[in-house]
This record gives structure tokens, sequence and C-alpha cells, in this order.
């Protein structure tokens, strides 16, 4: 991306500060991407849905104030990608269950160009997202797990 250091990190609604609690339902997952978000420096550019008012726009938004950090436009530092693997893994995901998933996310993770843009529709992937990432094979990755039937990953490059 920009030849600053970028991160990966999901947009799942969990990691919103208003879901942290006494029983945090994603800790692993939120203690990952705050690293990862950590990393990426002071003023950070978000590449998200919604622009300013989707949910990965605000998932990222709030990774980057809980890390003390400021979200901006250009001047970066770093960028911070927000977006999924599959979310059809299993009968309980968002999606339901499609027996394509587990595929498609492995192929990801040794390439996310040429994504097949109809088939990550169809698994209710962020195709339009990762496809501008390098491989996770060229970054470090400090979560790559499947809860709740989709596919998570937090990853750096640089």
């Amino acid at each position: 991306m920009s030849g600053v250091r970028t991160a990966l990190v999901p947009g799942v609604l969990a990691l919103l500060p208003s879901y942290s609690s006494l029983e945090d339902p994603v800790a692993a997952l939120r203690s990952a991407c705050l690293d990862a978000v950590a990393r990426l420096g002071p003023r950070i550019r978000v590449v998200a849905s919604g622009a300013t008012g989707g949910s990965g726009a605000k998932v990222g938004a709030a990774l980057v104030a809980a890390v003390g950090a400021v979200v901006v436009e250009d001047g970066e530092t770093g960028v911070l990608v927000v977006g999924n693997g599959s979310a059809t893994r299993t009968e309980k995901a968002p999606g339901h269950l499609d027996e394509r998933a587990a595929d498609f996310d492995a192929a990801l993770r040794v390439s996310f160009d040429g994504i097949d843009a109809a088939l990550a529709a169809d698994l209710w992937a962020d195709a339009d997202r990762l496809g501008g990432l390098p491989s996770l094979a060229e970054a470090e990755v400090v979560y790559d797990d499947a809860p709740f039937g989709v596919q998570y990953w937090v990853a750096v490059w640089g």
C-alpha cells in the first residue's frame, strides 16, 4: 500500500468500545488489533467500508483512538485496512454455511491478488479492501481464526 507500514484488522462490531466489558467476547482479537494498530504510528489512514459512516470505518476509528493515534486522509505514518475473509464458515455465521468458504479463505492466505469478486460477494468477504494487500506470507500474522463463522486476520506489513 503506500510504502508505509500497513495493518489488516477485521471490521467486527464487537471491537467497538461499547462491547468491551467484564467478559470481553473478543478479548484475544481486540488485543491483537490494538497491538497491530499501535505499530502504525501517530497518523493513520483508515481504508474501510462505508468511508466515514460504515461499520468498518467506525471500528477502524475506534481502534486508532484506543491507541492514541489520529485518523488522517494524507500524510499518514501507517495504513489500517479493515476487512474480513468469508462470513460463511458455519451454519451460525452471518451468511450461513457455504462449503466454498474454507477453500476461499485458504486461497486468500496465499494471495489477495485476483480475488473472484462474485465469489467474495457470495461469501460475504471484503474483496474490495483485501485485493490491494500483499500476501499474508509477507506479513507478521498475529491473529488467524474464524470465530462466529467469519474469517478474521490481524496482520502487519512493513
